[in-house]
């Protein structure tokens, strides 16, 4: 695609795509008011470059869960990639193996667990949704960790699906020849009827989603695998302690993408406070409105290990399919390492606090402060 910013490939596939499947993909929630705010929050911060420093060599390389990566960047967990692609996840997962990033596929992905394994050749991860039908998720974490899955994510920001009103608005269903093949027809039986006012997505959420979920029920879950266990929707630093106290190896901060509640936290604006409740050793990941290297290094400096990237994937994917992915992956991975030199810092962890300062309306930048005895950290989050 000789793809020079994101916004070109977004435009291409805009215009590929039907208008029902577009809004699916690039809507949010409500007055979609967290939808733009979490891209919007990165100008909140401006950049402090130093310089005369030696960044002959940059090196955007990061260790997560035991898995090496080329860069700080996962794909995020998406539904249905065989909406804008006929090989769907597949794609994704070569896209992937080949930018050295890593994939995070979906509980509801429209290629097998074990066809998405075959295709990848990077660290692969699995997504999943707290379904009513316990023996139903005990049965994905088997295949899984005999597929070589390496991690468990938990979305955990979802009892109910948020009101999404452009999928309302287009009565929208999942077309009948994309399924999620990794779970039984009658399961995601309603997520294929749709309607005048109606969602399908959110006719499924209700009828399969547990909203009784609790803290105490992840250890469940912990007792059925060896995996490392991720929770991805945490916004707060509450949650984020209560997540280490009940046996999470890393979380995700994440507002879904500003499909949940709209009018909550942007996962930016949340990042400080959750990295600073945690201990400097726990993994906390980044999700949430990332479209240049230069946010992703805004989000390493505030606390992030990686970044998630979502929606940008799958518009690569509609517009070059594999290629497109992965022009997609490598671009950001390009813009990091420049921003990396431009900034001074050409290592990941010279990538600190001190390399932003407050632009308009940013809330304060804090110093760190040594761990307490508890594990929190101070200052100000998929």
């Amino acid at each position: 695609m000789g793809l020079l910013a994101l916004a070109e490939v977004e435009r291409g596939a805009r215009a590929r795509l039907p208008a029902p499947i577009w809004d699916f993909i690039a809507g949010g929630s409500g007055e979609e008011r967290t939808l733009a705010a979490n891209l919007t929050q990165f100008g909140h911060y401006a950049l402090r470059p130093r310089v005369l420093v030696d960044v002959s060599v940059c090196d955007p390389s990061v260790t997560l869960l035991g898995s090496p990566l080329r860069t700080p960047i996962g794909v995020a967990p998406m539904a249905y990639h065989r909406l804008v692609d006929p090989e769907g996840e597949t794609a994704t997962a070569r896209a992937a193996g080949r930018t050295g990033t890593l994939l995070v596929a979906g509980i509801f992905a429209s290629r097998s667990l074990e066809e998405i394994a075959a295709a990848a050749t990077g660290p692969l991860w699995l997504q999943l949704y707290w379904l009513r039908r316990r023996e139903v998720l005990a049965g994905l974490v088997e295949r899984a960790e005999a597929a070589g899955y390496l991690a468990l994510v938990l979305t955990v920001d979802a009892p109910r699906v948020g009101r999404r009103l452009r999928d309302l608005r287009n009565g929208f269903a999942v077309p009948s020849g994309v399924r999620a093949v990794n779970l039984d027809p009658e399961l995601m039986a309603a997520s294929h009827r749709g309607g005048a006012g109606a969602s399908g997505i959110e006719d499924h959420a209700r009828e399969q989603f547990d909203p009784a979920l609790t803290w105490s029920d992840l250890a469940w879950l912990r007792a059925r695998t060896r995996l490392p266990l991720v929770l991805k929707g945490i916004l707060t630093a509450e949650d984020a302690r209560l997540a280490a106290e009940h046996g999470a190896d890393a979380v995700v901060v994440s507002n879904h993408g500003g499909r949940q509640l709209d009018g909550a936290l942007t996962s930016l604006a949340a990042l400080p406070e959750v990295v600073d409740a945690l201990p400097p050793d726990f993994p906390v990941l980044f999700d949430g409105g990332v479209r240049t290297g230069t946010d992703i290094a805004v989000a390493l400096a505030l606390g992030a290990r990686a970044v998630l990237v979502g929606r940008p994937v799958l518009w690569g994917l509609a517009v070059g399919g594999e290629d497109g992915a992965a022009e997609v992956l490598d671009l950001l991975g390009t813009e990091l390492t420049h921003a990396m030199a431009l900034l001074g810092r050409p290592r990941l962890q010279d990538l600190d606090r001190g390399a932003l300062g407050a632009a308009a309306f940013a809330p304060p930048l804090t110093s760190r402060r040594p761990t307490g005895t508890t594990g929190g950290r101070t200052g100000l989050q998929r």
